[in-house]
């Protein structure tokens, strides 16, 4: 939604917030089948979308606004995980209950290659065209399109 539009239909907002992200974002399903989860404060979650500035979680009651939080993210099938803190940033509902959207605040260096790399190995896995890794790095770290 452009400025513009935002004004013609009586939301008084700045581009800024019209669309903060500047990533991609990817739905964390291959198949039907999950294929990121988060630790977060004992829980197991699903990731329902993942890109290298933020993620989405199934969370019955939101996040306390404003609190860093720590997280563990795994990818299936493969090794390590990603740890870093996020911040919560919107909480809605869904047809299958509620989400909670966070954005990445802090990861270390290895950890921003690995969760690139996981992305990276996620979208060759799930694209219907045949895609480079190369064109697949570009996608991962290019400007959101959706």
């Amino acid at each position: 939604m452009s400025e513009e539009n935002a004004v013609t239909h009586g939301v008084d907002v700045s581009e800024a917030e019209i669309e903060r992200r500047k990533h991609q974002r990817f739905v964390a399903r291959r198949w039907g089948e999950i294929c990121f989860w988060m630790k977060l404060s004992g829980l197991r979650l699903p990731v329902h979308n993942l890109s290298l500035e933020g993620f989405s979680v199934p969370l019955a009651q939101p996040l306390p606004e404003g609190q860093r939080f720590e997280f563990h993210l795994e990818m299936v099938g493969e090794r390590g995980e990603v740890v870093g803190e996020a911040c919560p940033r919107n909480f809605f509902s869904t047809p299958d209950g509620c989400e909670q959207g966070c954005r990445i605040e802090a990861l270390s260096d290895a950890d921003r290659a690995l969760l690139r790399t996981w992305l990276i190995r996620h979208v060759m896995a799930t694209t219907t065209l045949p895609l480079s890794e190369e064109e697949a790095e570009q996608i991962v770290s290019g400007p959101s399109i959706i």
